[in-house]
């Protein structure tokens, strides 16, 4: 099993990243601010418009250390990468399946049943531990929806069709978030999915988590030598992580929108760490941010046992699972793909 290192955020404004030997430096205003051994780092993502030396690029890209910009809201900007490794005849499998109608329909069912699935396991989650402090019956009824919602998927052989399907299982879902929320509830409101840009506290913090999940998800399927670009659900596109959008679908509830409902929750967070911007939409400021980014380093270190390989495994290692799984059945090693369903 691969090991499990360290994504280095840097989030400081006017940081610039450097290599001194087998170290990774951040420098601010020409002031060392921080060192790390390349060893301990598998990625790299910075936050904001700063700077990084040629040598630093030149040395991630020779030792497959994705190094990434954003926008300092979590926007994706662009990615530095080496050669592109693993084996091309996988490669060459991967792309004769996804001109397969029949194989991207099975697929892609699969990825939107276990999405929906784990959605309602979020929810029979809060039911559980929070009997009493969210509205019983509008949650019972939009659970009740997506059993429905997961029997279509799994039945559906049009991905048009099943776009829809996952549409209102989406709905649904979203419709009883603000359940959810049971603290701060004056500063943490949810009325519906927004973003680009995100128009209110929670939305802001759901859009950047999904920005991290998918820099996670696309190292995973390239570090097992799958193009992350060539999808099954999601369309092709230039420039559009395709296959890493698909496989993420799983991992919404469990990493991402769990993680965001326990940061308000237990008030790790509050509602002086939000801007509302003149053109509109809320952003971050960078205490908030690293709090987040924090939470999620310290949730990747847990661990988890693998409801289809039966080993423990730390919750960061669940996109590289998931990708090794997926190449077997990509391979024809599998039967099926093992989609993750959070019990």
């Amino acid at each position: 099993m691969r090991k499990l290192l360290n994504t280095l955020y840097v989030t400081t404004p006017g940081s610039y990243l450097s290599k001194d030997g087998e170290n990774i430096v951040i420098k601010v205003e020409n002031h060392e601010r921080f060192r790390i051994p390349v060893h301990n780092v598998e990625g790299i993502i910075c936050f904001g418009f700063l700077g990084a030396s040629p040598s630093l690029m030149a040395m991630c890209a020779e030792r497959n250390i994705a190094l990434s910009f954003l926008s300092e809201n979590g926007y994706f900007l662009g990615r530095i990468s080496g050669p592109v490794s693993g084996n091309v005849l996988l490669r060459r499998k991967q792309y004769r399946l996804a001109d397969d109608p029949v194989f991207i329909s099975k697929l892609s069912r699969i990825f939107v049943a276990g999405k929906i699935l784990n959605c309602r396991t979020v929810l029979q989650r809060a039911m559980r531990d929070h009997e009493n402090e969210v509205n019983s019956k509008e949650m019972e009824t939009a659970i009740n929806i997506l059993a429905v919602k997961h029997k279509q998927a799994l039945k559906c052989s049009d991905n048009r069709v099943l776009r829809g399907i996952e549409g209102e299982a989406a709905y649904t879902y979203f419709s009883v978030f603000d359940h959810l929320i049971i603290a701060q509830k004056e500063d943490f409101y949810f009325e519906g999915r927004n973003r680009r840009p995100p128009l209110d506290n929670v939305n802001a913090l759901l859009s950047f988590v999904y920005t991290l999940l998918t820099h996670e998800v696309r190292s995973a399927l390239e570090s097992v030598g799958i193009d992350p670009c060539v999808g099954f659900l999601h369309t092709d596109r230039p420039g559009r992580q395709s296959l890493a959008l698909d496989m993420m679908e799983e991992f919404r509830p469990y990493l991402a929108d769990r993680l965001v409902l326990t940061l308000i929750n237990r008030r790790q967070i509050d509602a002086t760490g939000f801007t509302s911007r003149e053109a509109g939409g809320i952003i971050m400021n960078d205490g908030t941010r690293k709090e987040l980014l924090t939470a999620w380093q310290k949730r990747k270190q847990e661990e988890i046992m693998h409801p289809f390989l039966q080993v423990m495994v730390p919750v960061g290692l669940l996109p590289y699972c998931q990708a090794l799984l997926l190449a077997r059945y990509l391979r024809g090693d599998l039967d099926n793909y093992p989609v993750f369903l959070n019990k």
